[in-house]
């Protein structure tokens, strides 16, 4: 059911060239020669959301039930994909957590899948994961090339793949109707894999600053990604040469490095804390990485958002934090995004005032503030 959305207000706000996730940005950053944390443009823009509602960051919200990395570590499973590549994915439900309250949802709600985005993993949900289990069955899952899912030696990523694992995990794993949560390019993956399914395994779809591809080679109408290309490029054939890309990932793990990126990236820096360092870090150190980093970066981005949208008719909730630096409101994707409510039906655009690229850890209490009414509202679960 669609929302009558209404006009945010105005706010000036800082907007950088849109390199494609944090590895762009730091190995950008460090072929300048600059220090990580500077920006190439700052610029004020009018206000094009007319149709999304905007929710600030001073409205009164639930804080979260934080759930520690090291249970959901504990928790966390193994499924075999395609006879091969070892996935590790967690489960939760009001059960296993002991968070029975009286009137809360039966069996019958959807379960949830997250999924994470770029350099991220399932622990990223730290902070979500309690919550959205007192109504729902919480699936979460690494990507392949990501977190303690396999990383194959000179295997080739793309969005396809991660769309259909996404399918294949649900028709194996879960075996009921899902609504797909998903955060940057997990997002454009949630994306892709609910316009492909032809088997109704997606029942509900919610978008967290959803990318424009897997890397910046799709955003070719944003004069800052204009203006950059010859160095995008340049950058591609450096990290094709071995030795030069060992030495640029070697740089861009640095745990500072990854603070510095994280801090420019989330609106509330309280949240960017030690153990959201590590979450980044850790898997970086894994047999693989470095080469799901260069595939990921210099590989082919992928299907457009903007073409998929129209194509999808399932409940769609998408919320965007407005100080995105990666995937800027005022940019091509998040233009595009705001402008589809007063399009399609079906979608409903919340702007998270003071929220960065990473809306469920940065500022979870809004998220949720928004989620929750919203999968209530869902029909039951096949």
């Amino acid at each position: 059911m669609h929302l009558q959305l209404q006009q945010p207000k105005l706010k000036e706000r800082s907007c950088f060239f849109r390199i494609r996730e944090r590895a762009f940005l730091a190995r950008t950053n460090f072929l300048n020669g600059n220090s990580i944390t500077n920006r190439i443009s700052l610029f004020s823009a009018s206000n094009p959301f007319k149709n999304c509602a905007s929710f600030s960051s001073a409205t009164a919200a639930t804080p979260p039930l934080e759930m520690g990395v090291g249970e959901i570590k504990e928790k966390c499973k193994k499924w075999l994909w395609k006879g091969q590549f070892s996935i590790s994915y967690f489960v939760s439900n009001r059960d296993e957590q002991q968070q029975e309250v009286e009137g809360s949802a039966s069996n019958s709600n959807p379960p949830l899948l997250l999924v994470h985005g770029f350099g991220a993993s399932i622990s990223h949900w730290r902070r979500n994961i309690r919550t959205l289990a007192q109504n729902q069955t919480v699936y979460a899952i690494d990507l392949l090339g990501f977190g303690a899912s396999d990383k194959p030696a000179g295997f080739s990523y793309t969005m396809e793949i991660w769309a259909q694992l996404i399918l294949d995990f649900i028709d194996e794993i879960v075996q009921r109707q899902t609504v797909l949560v998903g955060n940057s390019v997990g997002s454009l993956a949630c994306v892709i894999a609910s316009s492909e399914s032809n088997r109704n395994l997606v029942c509900g779809l919610v978008l967290l600053n959803c990318a424009g591809g897997m890397n910046n080679k799709a955003i070719v109408d944003d004069w800052r990604i204009k203006l950059l290309l010859p160095l995008f490029w340049l950058i591609d054939f450096l990290l094709k040469q071995k030795g030069i890309a060992s030495f640029i990932f070697e740089r861009v793990k640095q745990r500072e490095t990854i603070r510095n990126i994280l801090l420019s990236v989330y609106g509330n820096k309280e949240s960017v804390d030690d153990e959201l360092v590590e979450i980044i870090i850790e898997p970086t150190f894994d047999e693989g990485a470095l080469d799901a980093f260069v595939s990921i970066v210099t590989g082919p981005p992928g299907p457009n958002p903007v073409k998929l949208m129209p194509t999808i008719s399932l409940p769609v909730l998408v919320l965007w934090g407005n100080q995105d630096p990666f995937t800027p409101l005022d940019g091509p994707v998040g233009k595009y995004f705001s402008s589809l409510p007063s399009q399609l039906q079906n979608i409903s655009v919340f702007v998270l005032e003071g929220v960065g690229h990473c809306p469920h850890d940065d500022r979870p209490e809004l998220v949720h503030e928004k989620l929750l009414p919203w999968l209530a509202n869902l029909p039951a679960s096949l």
